[in-house]
């Protein structure tokens, strides 16, 4: 009886340093997670502005821009991926890029310049996320 509480509760230490382990590894690389936070928090405040009705100009050409020079990391957080995500990278600067250019000055120009940048990332999300 003794020996199978001892090997029962060896088994349960056990799985228990393992899940830690693997969170541990997991958790190793923030780079990945942290660029995507970044970009989020960009793309949803431009959502936000949109959906609030106040759009300021500036404030949208700063968030524009940070998703921009954001959108340049994803190949370093990302690093020996397949081609076609570093296609789907280069579209996603592409949008970017052109939203940026267009300068959105007005509520209707900001959402017609960020429609392709949240399609471009809803694509790229259902594909290798």
């Amino acid at each position: 009886m003794r020996n199978a509480i001892l090997i029962a509760l060896g088994l349960v230490i056990g799985i228990i340093c393992t899940v830690f382990a693997m969170n541990a590894l997991r958790e190793r690389n923030p780079f990945p997670h942290a660029v995507m936070s970044v970009m989020a928090h960009h793309a949803g405040a431009l959502s936000q502005a949109v959906k609030t009705q106040r759009c300021d100009a500036t404030e949208s050409r700063q968030h524009l821009t940070r998703l921009l020079e954001t959108s340049a990391d994803i190949s370093a957080a990302f690093p020996g991926v397949d081609q076609p995500f570093l296609d789907e990278i280069s579209k996603l600067h592409d949008k970017t890029q052109a939203a940026l250019d267009a300068a959105p000055a007005d509520c209707k120009a900001l959402a017609a310049a960020i429609k392709p940048i949240g399609e471009t990332c809803q694509s790229c999300h259902q594909q290798y996320r």
